[in-house]
């Protein structure tokens, strides 16, 4: 019975002081609050090379042929002889009918006379300024003469007036007579600058060898 009341009285008196000192006896256990960090990311954009477009590729099922181009040829023209400069031809032999005279035809002079009565006509080594060509017409191949191969030339005697224009066009002389005329024809509309004596403009006598050739292929 003693027993029971001393176990009794201690197990009590224990409680009380696990109440009264129980806050000092057991140490506190702290509990450490989670800290969340955010780390901050730095993002650094890289600028990017410009990306050329690419040129667009059009298919197609057409086959490309090449272009056959012939070269140009040039027209059967008269032209005009430089002074300075020569050149011969080959002509090719005439054909069967077509009579070549072996020398220069010489042409009777075909003029007005009346025309520059009582003016002087300069000739081009006496002039301050020769006449300066503005226009050349280019004669016109005679037909029959480009047909048959034949080639010529044709010396055009004229006179260039006040005005620029051709006056008294002939044919001095010529290798074959078929070629006069379409040579006086186009030397007669040829226009100038007329030449210059003391500081007016005079008649000045000329003379142009026009060549009538047929170009080789």
């Amino acid at each position: 019975m003693k027993i029971d009341l001393i176990a009794g009285f201690i197990l009590s008196a224990l409680i009380h002081l696990g109440i009264l000192f129980g806050d000092k006896l057991i140490p506190e256990t702290k509990v450490a609050k989670k800290v969340e960090v955010e780390e901050m990311l730095k993002i650094e954009l890289v600028q990017m090379p410009q990306i050329e477009d690419e040129p667009e590729i059009i298919e197609t099922n057409d086959d490309v042929k090449p272009l056959d181009l012939a070269p140009p040829m040039q027209q059967d023209v008269p032209q005009l002889a430089q002074p300075d400069s020569f050149v011969q031809k080959i002509q090719p032999p005439p054909p069967e009918g077509v009579t070549i005279s072996a020398t220069m035809n010489i042409v009777p002079e075909v003029r007005d006379p009346n025309m520059f009565r009582g003016m002087k006509v300069f000739d081009i080594s006496m002039l301050d300024q020769i006449p300066v060509p503005k226009f050349q017409a280019r004669p016109q191949y005679p037909f029959e003469m480009r047909r048959a191969g034949i080639s010529g030339d044709v010396l055009v005697d004229f006179i260039v007036d006040t005005n620029g224009d051709v006056q008294n066009a002939y044919a001095l002389r010529s290798s074959q007579r078929e070629f006069e005329a379409a040579a006086v024809q186009a030397v007669s509309k040829w226009k100038f600058k007329a030449g210059r004596k003391g500081g007016r403009d005079v008649p000045t006598h000329m003379q142009v060898p026009i060549v009538f050739t047929l170009n080789e292929e």
